[in-house]
């Protein structure tokens, strides 16, 4: 294996251009427990780096199996590539995935809940990777984000996801009049969660196809979105003045889960 010593190598450069988002045909992933989930995911991890301090022989001869180009970085210069202050030792980059309409329109005649996620404008990658990983768990078909939202695949949103991005279909840069088509062409009823809306999310039949439109926690969905959409909910929060995205995602996900399962 190679070893690399200096910050200044031009593959290190290479790999903080991917981690900083300027290189966007691959992805960063940094930590052991991110780097087992992009083994066991079957992403198709094309770079390995790790500290010389990190002492994970297993991992390590799991990812010499699995990656050609894996290099070893003194722990000075591993510094410069990592995204943590308190950095585990292991950087890969990997393929950027490429998910489709037609991945979400496949996942819906499957055995997923018979729900997709569209998100408007949502531009904080840890509340989307939370988003994306409370998803997962709720068996959703998959997520759709509009443009100008921030990066399913930076690395704090992987982070947040805590693996679920190397699995779940991400549709990035879907503009609404597109989700709205789709939700047409695939028998989805567009609903959409509002803080002034009267009906509450626990009375909507979740076992119906769905678009579930969410928006950020600074501006909610933009009005001329909101007023296409078919029916609207709300979670009753007293005089609570909002939720954090990903907690008012979770409650009303895993209630159509819920349902989805009762009925299975």
């Amino acid at each position: 294996m190679e070893r690399i010593t200096s910050r200044d190598n031009q593959r290190l450069a290479a790999v903080r251009k991917v981690r900083d988002g300027i290189d966007k045909d691959a992805i960063f992933i940094e930590g052991k427990r991110l780097a087992k989930e992009a083994l066991r995911s079957g992403l198709s991890i094309s770079e390995c780096y790790f500290s010389d301090a990190l002492d994970e022989k297993r991992l390590i001869n799991d990812l010499k199996t699995a990656v050609e180009a894996v290099t070893i970085v003194a722990e000075m210069a591993f510094a410069s590539i990592a995204d943590t202050k308190n950095s585990q030792g292991i950087v890969l980059l990997a393929k950027r995935p490429k998910w489709s309409l037609n991945d979400l329109t496949t996942r819906l005649r499957g055995d997923a809940l018979p729900l997709i996620v569209y998100l408007d404008e949502i531009n904080n990658p840890a509340n989307l990777g939370s988003v994306v990983r409370t998803a997962e768990a709720a068996a959703v078909a998959g997520l759709m984000l509009s443009p100008g939202s921030t990066d399913a695949y930076s690395a704090k949103a992987i982070r947040g996801s805590m693996g679920s991005a190397f699995r779940l279909p991400v549709v990035e840069a879907v503009e609404f009049d597109a989700a709205l088509a789709f939700a047409a062409d695939n028998g989805l009823t567009t609903i959409a969660a509002d803080a002034h809306s009267a009906p509450s999310y626990a009375s909507i039949d979740w076992r119906a196809p769905h678009l579930l439109v969410l928006g950020s926690e600074a501006h909610g969905i933009r009005s001329r979105n909101l007023e296409r959409i078919s029916e609207r909910i709300q979670i009753p929060i007293g005089d609570v003045e909002s939720l954090n995205l990903a907690v008012a995602a979770g409650i009303i996900l895993f209630e159509a889960k819920r349902q989805g399962d009762v009925s299975g």
